[in-house]
């Protein structure tokens, strides 16, 4: 029964002053959906950056760090120490542990883009994110030598489709004044968006890509030297060496075995990395960056949580009399102190709710367009148990807070009024 008074006693206060606490409800909102949505994007970014590449059981490069063999062959950042044979490649691929094998070459750009030269087993191979296949958006996989496939974010910002001609730059730069004019390649197909670095990036054949660069030995065109698209399409062009290898193993438990294998050997210095561990090496160098973020979030519903407690604070004396009133009816200084605890949680909870139902409803509309323009994929889906603990920890924190003002309500009640007892 006292509880029940108590509430009902709690909720006309808030519904008399909603004025002001409206005000405070709507700063501790916004901070509560700052804090919940910076631990969300820190979950869903962190997911999406560990399963930029999925199914792929080993990464082989030249001799090399781990993160930086990563970085190269998966993200397009940075250049390898060297190539890896031809011949290296045809001998992986005999060997009965390996599932499939899927080359990858880099050199060139388009635009600031990277281009990867690459082989049909790449469409049917690469997976990201939960196991999840490349799909194109528009067109076909490359089938002719001068064939390219576009990612979503290329696409995008070039205003390219199927049928256009695009002319690749020569070298990785952003910006390169020395262009293969000579052998322009045609759109035939965009890949859909994945939220990973598929999407900043140009797909060729290798043999499109060793096309063009025959005559460019020395860095730069010699005249005489270099292929026509027809010459091209006649000629035998297996390329010398390729960049990287993605690499399958059905057996997994011959993973370690192949790994250890293929670092040892002897024709030539090799790598072989788990893009799983290597991932998360990774994340755990840029992962300082996030949690900082996630504290200075952290301080500022601190912040509006002292907040509320001013409020609070200043509201007593506006209530002299309401206090009055309820000693003379017969309130306990224990009842008078409940409210300002009943009036503090209660605005936590509804700042909770608001803060869910305003971070859904961002997701909502935000989602595509994160998608579509920095190929970030973050879509609605439920709290996690991190989540969930951030979200209780605000209540918990309003009644904290609250305490001062009850404490501070429950030593004045004692000495006014007219009735009632502890």
């Amino acid at each position: 029964m006292k509880a029940r008074l108590a509430l009902t006693l709690a909720l006309a206060s808030l519904w008399h002053r909603r004025g002001v606490l409206a005000l405070v409800s709507l700063t501790l909102t916004l901070s509560v959906t700052l804090l919940l949505g910076v631990q969300y994007l820190r979950s869903d970014i962190r997911q999406a950056f560990t399963s930029t590449v999925s199914g792929t059981d080993l990464i082989v490069g030249a001799r090399s760090g781990p993160i930086n063999l990563l970085l190269y062959s998966v993200f397009h950042i940075g250049d390898a120490t060297n190539n890896i044979r031809w011949s290296t490649v045809e001998e992986l691929a005999r060997d009965p542990r390996i599932d499939w094998l899927v080359p990858l070459s880099l050199g060139d750009s388009y635009e600031g883009f990277r281009v990867v030269g690459t082989d049909p087993s790449f469409a049917a191979h690469f997976r990201y994110g939960r196991d999840q296949a490349l799909q194109l958006a528009e067109g076909h996989w490359f089938s002719d030598t001068f064939d390219v496939v576009l990612g979503a974010e290329v696409a995008r910002r070039k205003n390219h489709h199927s049928g256009d001609s695009v002319v690749l730059a020569h070298g990785g730069g952003s910006t390169s004044f020395m262009k293969h004019r000579d052998s322009p390649f045609r759109v035939s197909g965009v890949l859909a968006a994945t939220g990973t670095p598929v999407d900043r990036a140009v797909y060729v054949s290798l043999q499109g890509l060793e096309a063009i660069h025959v005559g460019w030995e020395s860095g730069v065109a010699l005249p005489g030297r270099t292929l026509t698209p027809a010459q091209a399409r006649q000629r035998d062009l297996t390329p010398s060496s390729v960049t990287a290898v993605l690499v399958g193993v059905e057996r997994k438990v011959l993973t370690f075995q192949l790994q250890r294998a293929i670092s040892q050997y002897r024709d030539e210095p090799l790598s072989a990395i788990l893009p799983g561990i290597a991932l998360s090496e990774l994340w755990r160098l840029l992962g300082q960056f996030e949690r900082i973020l996630l504290y200075i979030t952290g301080f500022v519903v601190i912040t509006s949580l002292v907040g509320l407690m001013a409020v609070l604070l200043a509201l007593q004396a506006q209530r002299r009399q309401e206090v009055a009133i309820l000693r003379a009816t017969g309130a306990s200084p224990g009842l008078i102190a409940s409210l300002y605890l009943i009036e503090c949680v209660a605005l936590t909870l509804v700042a909770c709710v608001l803060a869910l139902a305003l971070g859904a409803a961002g997701l909502t509309l935000v989602g595509p367009w994160l998608l579509d323009n920095y190929g970030i994929r973050i879509g609605l889906r439920p709290l996690d148990s991190t989540e969930w603990l951030i979200l209780a920890s605000v209540p918990a924190a309003g009644l904290a807070v609250a305490l001062i003002p009850a404490l501070r309500a429950w030593s004045g009640s004692r000495h006014q009024g007219l009735g009632g007892s502890d």
